[in-house]
């Protein structure tokens, strides 16, 4: 297995939220991207954005 792992700014950049976002969503649940701590460090799995990204697909607005 050959993951890369992203920094949160490089995860905030990608996909449009601010870091402080993504510090929420990971504090509340509010959605399932899932990531990684060591120590007080949070990185996230490149495999887990692409997930992310593609259950947010919409075919029409609700």
């Amino acid at each position: 297995m050959n993951e890369q792992f992203l920094k949160p700014q490089e995860v905030a950049n990608w996909i449009g939220v601010t870091e402080k976002t993504l510090a929420v969503w990971r504090s509340v649940g509010r959605y399932n991207l899932k990531f990684v701590k060591v120590g007080g460090r949070v990185l996230y799995p490149q495999s887990e954005v692409l997930k992310f990204l593609e259950s947010r697909l919409m075919s029409q607005t609700e």
